[in-house]
């Protein structure tokens, strides 16, 4: 019963990050192709709490309900349409950046230096999905895919991961000090 409560209660946190993940979608810094948005703090933020399954869940949450069209991708954007774009890649790639995130940090320790380290290696699987998606969708070389999918996102991603990560373990430990998320390795 107590595991079956658990679940359910990570389950409600994966809603609900996917929802925070659709107001963050809002705050944006347009660019011509590919904006810079607050979605990937988001995905840095819920990975470090809720770890790789839970977190990727919430992605997976998030990516279906813009796929069912409802308005939670920036520019409160929604429909399959937009994951058939060129940004399609990078929301796909939350949810694996979420998962390998929280998988990481399940490996070594909820701290900050680790948060880092895996919202880097987070940052970086976004934009591998983003920029391969990208590349197919417009048809470029891979240099041109690059220069709008990769180079203007690392120094803000940069500056996202080390805010995400210490938003995430901040938050992580008073949640598991309110006894509202358990204090294992695996978030689950």
């Amino acid at each position: 019963m107590e595991q079956q409560r658990k679940r359910l209660r990570m389950l409600i946190y994966s809603g609900m990050f996917a929802a925070v993940t659709a107001v963050f979608a809002q705050i944006e810094i347009p660019l011509p192709v590919v904006p810079i948005s607050g979605q990937t703090l988001a995905v840095g933020i819920t990975a470090v709490i809720l770890g790789s399954r839970y977190g990727a869940a919430a992605m997976a949450v998030y990516a279906g309900l813009g796929a069912a069209g409802l308005p939670v991708f920036a520019e409160a954007k929604g429909g399959l349409h937009i994951l058939a774009g060129p940004t399609g890649g990078y929301i796909i790639g939350f949810i694996a950046a979420a998962f390998a995130t929280g998988w990481i940090l399940e490996k070594t320790a909820f701290t900050f230096r680790w948060a880092l380290a895996a919202n880097i290696a987070g940052m970086l699987i976004t934009l591998l999905f983003g920029t391969v998606w990208l590349k197919i969708v417009l048809n470029v070389p891979w240099d041109k895919a690059m220069a709008i999918g990769v180079w203007p996102f690392i120094a803000v991603g940069l500056i996202k991961a080390a805010l995400a990560s210490w938003i995430g373990v901040e938050a992580r430990r008073r949640l598991v000090q309110a006894r509202l998320l358990a204090n294992e390795r695996s978030a689950a």
